[in-house]
């Protein structure tokens, strides 16, 4: 099985990375899954060395992997000098910090990789606060069982470090800095509450973009509102909910927000941590779910999507539309498949094209729309 070439440099940990096929991925496409991790790890600017990929049929509750493909990876490192290990699945603290001693590596979860991602992507002091509570949190997670330096698992993705100081000094520094930005996030979600409730005073029409990470929510509030927001073809490349006037026929027709995009397995704490910025979505009149029809999971994305809305007590009225139409074959079976999800337009953002959406806005708010 063919695979892109590594990145390689001498001056990084050697680094392995490893694309897991775990026996719960209700992937459609393995191959995309796991390009979807290799984006992962360049978007967090990670230089790899090595890439291994492999299925399991079940799960080892002390090692993530079993037996056999332990071995294979512990002689697969050995030979190889590998420093650090980053694994596209989520790991439990036990079982990274057993991979970690069997194979004498670092070893960086899906989890870890999401959340460093989200610490570069944030801008906003709301955005950062979030992840800094989401990032102590799980921190906080990985302290219990270690050593007194605590220096196995220190440090940042392809960072070199030094070790840290006893885990209960640790924990209890933690839990007070944790405290402390909970109490600044409040200050700032009262400013948040503070808006809202002027604009539904004003009774100002609220649309939402939500949608898998990379679907095109950014470009398109850049086409439907004339803006100019960030909108970069990477993983996450904008984490701060914007919002934007939008303005149809001439006409102001309300405001626009795009939304953090999901992605498969996304961390708890960072559900968590973002629910006050998600809880925008609670007072949306529209949701529009952008998806990239190109992608072959996009089934699969739609229902990591709805879950998290679900997680989130979201249920409002909402239109399909998806986005980059000119890199798919137009088919009956991809009709057939789209006829289930109503009301739903074709896009390509990119492109401007968006006459189908524009259409079904123009008649929003109606009963047939929403």
């Amino acid at each position: 099985m063919s695979r892109t070439k590594p990145y390689i440099t001498s001056s990084h940990p050697k680094t392995l990375i490893l694309g897991i096929h775990a026996p719960y991925n209700r992937t459609n496409d393995i191959e995309s899954y796991f390009h979807e991790f290799r984006s992962l790890v360049k978007t967090n600017q990670v230089q790899y060395d090595q890439e291994i990929y492999l299925k399991i049929r079940e799960i080892d509750p002390t090692y993530f992997i079993t037996k056999g493909k332990l071995e294979d990876l512990i002689e697969e490192c050995d030979k190889n000098e590998i420093e650090e290990v980053i694994v596209s699945e989520p790991l439990t603290a036990q079982q990274e910090r057993n991979l970690g001693d069997i194979l004498r590596c670092r070893i960086f979860d899906r989890t870890k990789l999401i959340l460093e991602i989200f610490e570069k992507s944030a801008h906003s002091a709301e955005g950062k606060t979030q992840v800094q509570i989401a990032m102590l949190q799980h921190r906080k997670s990985r302290l219990a069982g270690k050593g007194i330096t605590m220096s196995q698992q220190s440090g940042m993705i392809g960072v070199k470090g030094p070790g840290e100081t006893a885990k209960e000094k640790e924990t209890r520094h933690i839990e007070q800095t944790i405290l402390k930005l909970k109490r600044d996030l409040l200050v700032i979600e009262q400013s948040r509450e503070t808006r809202r409730k002027k604009r539904l005073a004003n009774k100002v029409p609220h649309i939402c973009l939500v949608g898998y990470t990379n679907a095109g929510k950014s470009t398109l509030l850049n086409v439907l509102t004339k803006s100019n927001v960030l909108a970069e073809d990477k993983l996450f490349a904008t984490l701060d909910t914007t919002t934007r006037e939008f303005y149809l026929d001439g006409v102001k027709k309300g405001i626009i927000s795009d939304t953090v995009g999901f992605i498969q397995l996304l961390p708890p704490n960072l559900i968590q941590a973002f629910k006050s910025t998600l809880s925008e979505l609670q007072y949306a009149d529209l949701l529009l779910h952008v998806v990239d029809v190109s992608d072959k999971n996009w089934p699969s994305q739609i229902q990591v999507v709805q879950e998290i809305l679900d997680d989130l007590d979201v249920d409002k009225p909402m239109i399909y539309v998806f986005n980059k139409a000119d890199k798919v074959n137009k088919s009956l079976e991809l009709d057939i498949q789209l006829s289930q999800y109503q009301p739903r337009c074709m896009t390509v953002a990119s492109e401007k094209q968006v006459s189908e959406l524009l259409d079904l806005l123009r008649h929003w708010p109606v009963e047939q729309v929403i």
